[in-house]
């Protein structure tokens, strides 16, 4: 029997990482303001020296701009320390009312909410981005530009408490948040490392599908991502982490089913990890499967049963035994398992 066969079974926690993060910078000041839209604010190269400087969290009624309903900008040039860069990094903006996007340094990064003509409220949302290495500039400027949407009443990052926030407790070798390959539907051939997914759709993770192009989707749903492994990694172990994903999910590394979560339609067993949709993903890889200085594929078969679908919150990327197992420290029952697991791997 080939004793990676264990390995099918998830590693997962339920502590809900993304709720426990640490403020690494605030950013209650610094932000420029101004009324009006334009896409040429998301760009980073322009010029907002002569923007109201306005106070967050604060309604814009409240910084000097009563009664104004519509749209508005707010922008922020921040430097990132370089010794972040080994965290997963989110930016916390609290409670906007009522709809937002967010762009890092020119780049779409996420948004809440509906803009004219589709209008939808997004007021009671709390937001927390995560923020893609591949889209920062460490030890450099970046500018975050966030344009906001409100309808009625008050308006613009009301309240919360806003700044860039990291995972305390587990350090990713690679990140793997940012673009990747999206297909509704559902196809066998999909898990294969050498399927053409060039025709695939463009899709920002951690986040719902609804936030990008699929607002009414529910059912199957792949993503697919193609990396070159580094030959420095090679001696660790590793494990794929893969965030929050609603709600049910099956991965494959270049074509080898390396874990599951949760229960598909048809299967009579029942959802056999409870509410799988607030469980942590980790899967192992095996050494075995990893092809160094070479392309590598991961596929992610998604199936959501109702309401925000697919993979939903970070962190997504590559860590090791070790991180895994010190995020760990605080489940005893969970250690015990895992260290057996991991005892069986060595």
């Amino acid at each position: 029997m080939n004793k990676w066969i264990v390995f099918f079974i998830p590693l997962l926690c339920t502590t809900g990482m993304a709720r426990s993060l640490h403020r690494e910078i605030s950013l209650r000041t610094g932000w420029r303001f101004e009324i009006g839209d334009n896409l040429d604010f998301a760009k980073p190269e322009y010029n907002d020296a002569d923007w109201e400087r306005v106070h967050v969290p604060s309604t814009w009624e409240s910084e000097g701009f009563p009664g104004y309903d519509g749209y508005a900008w707010y922008r922020i040039h921040l430097k990132i320390p370089i010794h972040l860069n080994e965290k997963s990094l989110y930016i916390k903006l609290g409670y906007i009312d009522d709809v937002d996007e967010v762009y890092l340094n020119g780049k779409y990064l996420n948004g809440s909410g509906s803009f004219p003509p589709e209008y939808q409220s997004a007021y009671n949302h709390e937001r927390v981005y995560h923020l893609p290495h591949e889209l920062l500039k460490f030890g450099q400027e970046n500018v975050i530009a966030v344009r906001v949407y409100d309808e009625y009443l008050e308006g613009g990052i009301k309240n919360g408490s806003v700044g860039i926030y990291s995972h305390p407790r587990i350090t990713m070798k690679m990140d793997l948040a940012g673009e990747w390959r999206f297909s509704p539907g559902d196809a066998p051939g999909w898990a294969k490392p050498d399927y053409d997914d060039s025709d695939w759709d463009i899709m920002r993770i951690p986040s719902n599908w609804e936030n990008q192009d699929y607002p009414y989707h529910n059912g199957y749903g792949w993503y697919r991502k193609h990396f070159t492994m580094p030959n420095e990694l090679n001696g660790d172990r590793l494990i794929l982490a893969l965030g929050l994903i609603d709600d049910a999910d099956e991965t494959y590394f270049n074509g080898t089913r390396i874990g599951r979560t949760g229960s598909f339609p048809g299967e009579s067993s029942g959802n056999y990890f409870g509410n799988s949709w607030q469980k942590d993903r980790f899967y192992m890889i095996p050494p075995h499967l990893i092809r160094w200085g070479e392309a590598n594929t991961i596929a992610v078969r998604v199936y959501d049963y109702q309401g925000p679908g697919g993979i939903y919150d970070g962190p997504i990327g590559l860590t090791t035994k070790e991180s895994f197992l010190k995020y760990r420290r605080n489940n005893k029952s969970l250690d015990h398992w895992l260290k057996q697991i991991f005892d069986f791997w060595d």
